[in-house]
């Protein structure tokens, strides 16, 4: 995955996050075998939900023929943690209290390890696809989801694009990179184990019930 293709692909910094410039489009991503357990959702349109092969055709094809850069939001781990010791530890918006409840989303247990090694697939992708106008990264991170209730992958996109849109207004979901982890620990882009380090990029943070 080196070479000039791995060079077009990029962490995207607060400064980028500008709906006015390139294309926008986001991806709750789901790795079920038989199931249509990712949401996409491209600029202006209507959110879908599809299998995660569909989905990366439906990206592919518009990042190989897109004029201007395109931004993509992953609502998956893009970055990784280590402790002092090498051992994996959580980024800091991974732990949250709401109304007296603790919450816990680490990127490496649970759903959090799946979704990013479908997340580096696509990554895989769209580098061999040769992509010849920047791409940039985003994390989604979709928190405080009820055990209870289905995951509705089209909303999920849906408040991820409400940040991108109004970025003044949901300025308190915007963390940036150098935000993630704490003093000591060590955070690097999560493709960095597949050979292809396209830096840390910031996360949007979202609660599934349309709070910030």
């Amino acid at each position: 995955m080196q070479g000039s293709a791995a060079h077009m692909i990029e962490a995207g910094t607060r400064d980028q996050l500008d709906w006015r410039v390139g294309s926008w489009l986001f991806l709750d991503v789901g790795f079920a075998a038989k199931k249509s357990s990712s949401g996409l959702l491209i600029c202006n349109g209507e959110p879908c939900c599809m299998e995660f092969g569909d989905a990366t055709r439906r990206i592919i094809d518009h990042v190989k023929h897109a004029s201007s850069t395109t931004n993509l939001v992953i609502e998956a781990p893009l970055s990784v943690c280590f402790n002092k010791d090498g051992n994996p530890t959580g980024r800091l918006i991974e732990k949250e209290t709401r109304e007296g409840k603790t919450q816990t989303r680490y990127w490496f247990m649970g759903p959090g390890c799946p979704v990013m090694v479908a997340a580096m697939y696509l990554i895989r992708h769209i580098c061999e696809s040769s992509p010849t106008s920047q791409v940039r990264l985003f994390e989604g991170f979709v928190s405080y989801k009820d055990p209870k209730v289905k995951t509705d992958h089209r909303a999920d996109v849906e408040l991820l694009r409400e940040v991108v849109k109004d970025p003044k207004h949901f300025a308190g979901c915007i963390i940036n990179a150098d935000c993630l982890a704490r003093p000591g620990d060590k955070i690097i882009s999560a493709f960095k184990v597949c050979g292809l380090d396209c830096g840390v990029p910031l996360v949007i943070k979202r609660h599934a019930d349309g709070g910030r």
